[in-house]
């Protein structure tokens, strides 16, 4: 698991200048001005990480991508990716993209 956070956070911080990582007390926060996607603390199998992407706009894949709008949990963002092996990291370098993408078309 903690090659796969390795993985994930890289890939975060490497998609733009100024993307930085904020420990907070239940989940790894990214940000450039504001959050734009968490990585909440290695579970048994699998990491999950929050989005700011509208789930409406993916294609949900059962136990690999669910619509948390409505529900609580820590973290920013409605769309909850579960990853269990690198090449789930490789699948989800597109969502991680748009969550980018999105905040920084909001500022």
């Amino acid at each position: 698991m903690r090659e796969l956070a390795g993985a994930v956070d890289e890939v975060l911080l490497g998609l733009g200048d100024g993307v930085n990582r904020v420990e907070r007390k239940t989940y790894r926060a990214y940000q450039r001005l504001r959050n734009f996607a968490c990585l909440c603390p290695p579970q048994r199998s699998k990491l999950l990480v929050y989005l700011k992407v509208d789930p409406k706009d993916v294609n949900l894949v059962p136990g690999f991508t669910r619509d948390v709008s409505g529900l609580g949990h820590h973290g920013t963002g409605d769309l909850e990716v579960q990853l269990r092996t690198l090449s789930d990291v490789e699948r989800t370098q597109e969502l991680f993209r748009a969550s980018y993408v999105d905040m920084i078309a909001r500022r």
